[in-house]
This record gives C-alpha cells, structure tokens and sequence, in this order.
C-alpha cells in the first residue's frame, strides 16, 4: 500500500536541527579555506619582494673584459666592450626590465631608468662606430653590419611584444659580433676600425653633451635661479621663440630617483668604453700624452658607482643637515665632463 503524500512531505522537510548542521559546516569549510588563502597570499608576497630586491640590484663595474686576448687589432676592444655591455643590459638577474608588463617588473622603477642611461650610451657608441670609427673619411662607404647594428640599438626600450625590445637589441648585438669577427679575419679588407684622434674627438664630444645635461638635471634637485645664457657670445645670434632673462629650475621630487638611476646606468656604461677606448686608441693617447688624463676621467666615472648606503635617496639641501645624493652624483659627473672638455681640446692640437 502507497504511503501517505502528507508523510513523504513531511519526510522530506529540513528538521530545524539539520540546517544548523548544514550552516555550521559551511562556515567550517569556509574558514579552513581563508586559513589557506592567507598564507599563500604572504609566501607570493614574500616571493615578489625577494625577487624585487634581486632584480634591483645593479651589475658590477668589473664585468671581464673580452677582448684581453685580442688587443693586438685595433678596434677589438671597444667593439667587445659594447657587446659586453648589450650582454649584461639583456642577462642581468630579471633581465629587461624597462618593458616588464608583470609583478614585479612593472612595480620597479630604479633598474629601468638604469637601463634606459645604459641604453643611451650603447646608441651613441654604435652611432660613433658606424659614422666614425670603421669609414676613413665622410665620402667612403659605411660598414654593412654597423649600419644593421645601430638602428636596433634605437628601438623603442619599452615594448613587450611585435617585437619585443629583447629581439631588437639581441639583433644588433650580433650584427656587432658579425663585424668583430670579420675585424678578426685574414681578410684585411673585410673591416676597419680607425683609431684617429678625430674620431676619438667626435664620440667624446657627444659624451660631454650628455653628461653636461645629467649635471644639469642632478643639480636642479634643490632648485636655482638660472640666468639664461643661451645665446651668450654671440651678438647675432636669434632663437625661434623668446625666453625670460631668468628662470627657476628644479627637479620634480617624482622625478630625483629617476634621474639619478639614470646616471648611474650612463657613468656604467661610460666607464667601460672608456676603459676599452684606453686600449685603442692607446697610441694616439701617447702621441697626445693624454693617456693620464683619460684614466683621472673613468676614475671619477667609477666613483659614480659606489653603493648607495641609504634605503631611500636622500634630497637634503645642499648645505644641510640631511645629505644629497644628487649633488654628490652631479659632483663626480662634472668634475667628468670638464676633464673630457680638456681631453678634447688636447685631442685637437697637433
């Protein structure tokens, strides 16, 4: 016989009893998972702070020189420092931060701006090589890898994909590699490097010009009233639009860690090259007897690099009770940039 239909209902309803039991255990099961959820929230923190602060490390100035073996042709030295330097810009520890577009890449801020100094130097170097050091004047013809190599150099450091920044300067590098390897060949003809004071003259001359508008930008870190001097010296002169006689100039405080990071990652740079170039040009430095004064600039370069004692930068005024450690950097940088001044005049005369 079919049980009653008011009994199967009855059955089949919640008990007061059993829905508590049912509530209780979804708060157990839901407290047992927020107890998982925060420690691994805290072991993914702790991962992307410990990856931070090893990508945010920069790379030693001693980074070993390719070219010890291979002095005795001209123009090794220099090429091998700048491929040297693409290598460590593209393998340091993260890689290529610049066009990071995850954690914690794209949180960090100090090494991008590191690499964009760095990168500006690697662009006008292999500018220097493809116009200067390998054509023995204006009218011969440039070389064929120099003149693939510099363009990547130029590729915008910021984009990720289609292609990747990676891709263009690891392109570059090796149109660099194709021309010291052809400087290496029996083939006396295949490449030439021109170690002429001339040469030496024109890519320093473009080092001045960007460390004289480092030592600019350091040193509006307090602020100044500047006089303008744009067109001092020359009585003719004319500009496009007119400019106050004088002008206050000052550092954004968003921008003091950026500006500086960058002129650690250009004196980086320049500390290489030169000390390549010393070996290059080393006979034209002893005809000049200017051998002494390059070496007292890279020693002012490499006091750019020693390590920042402080957690945060510093933007004391600069005869305050707290230190600056832009005027320090823009110290050492002019101090810089006037001895390459006098290199270069001393380069000039015969």
């Amino acid at each position: 016989m079919a049980k009653p239909w008011f009994k199967s209902l009855h059955k089949d309803k919640a008990t007061p009893e059993s829905a508590a039991s049912s509530y209780n255990s979804s708060l157990a099961e839901d407290g047992g998972n927020s107890r998982w959820a925060l420690p691994v929230i805290a072991i993914l923190l702790i991962i992307l702070c410990a990856l931070s602060w090893y990508w945010s490390r920069e790379p030693e100035t001693n980074i070993p020189p390719h070219f010890a073996n291979q002095h005795t042709v001209v123009g090794t030295a220099i090429t091998s420092s700048l491929i040297n330097v693409v290598d460590t810009l593209l393998e340091k520890p993260g890689g290529l931060l610049s066009n990071d577009i995850m954690p914690p890449g794209v949180l960090l801020d100090n090494i991008p701006n590191w690499e964009y100094g760095v990168i500006i130097q690697v662009r006008d170097l292999s500018k220097a090589m493809r116009e200067a050091f390998s054509r023995s004047q204006s009218q011969s013809t440039e070389d064929e890898d120099l003149a693939l190599a510099e363009p990547r150099f130029n590729f915008d450091i910021d984009s990720w994909m289609l292609p990747a920044s990676e891709k263009e300067y690891r392109n570059g590098r090796n149109y660099l590699q194709g021309y010291l390897e052809r400087l290496l060949d029996d083939d006396e003809y295949n490449a030439q490097f021109y170690a002429r004071a001339d040469n030496l003259r024109y890519w320093l001359s473009t080092v001045e010009t960007r460390l004289g508008s480092l030592s600019q930008r350091l040193s509006a870190s307090v602020g100044q009233k500047r006089i303008n001097i744009d067109l001092a010296g020359e009585s003719a002169a004319a500009q496009s639009t007119p400019a106050p006689d004088e002008e206050v100039v000052k550092t954004s405080w968003t921008e003091l860690d950026n500006v500086f990071y960058e002129a650690r990652g250009t004196t980086w740079a320049l500390v290489h090259f030169l000390k390549a170039a010393q070996v290059d040009f080393a006979d034209v430095l002893a005809k000049k007897n200017a051998r002494v004064s390059l070496e007292q600039i890279i020693r002012e370069l490499e006091a750019t690099q020693a390590p920042l004692r402080s957690p945060i930068l510093l933007n004391g005024s600069g005869f305050g009770l707290l230190a600056n450690h832009s005027l320090t950097m823009a110290s050492y940088i002019s101090r810089a940039n006037a001895a390459i001044i006098d290199l270069r005049e001393l380069l000039s005369q015969g």
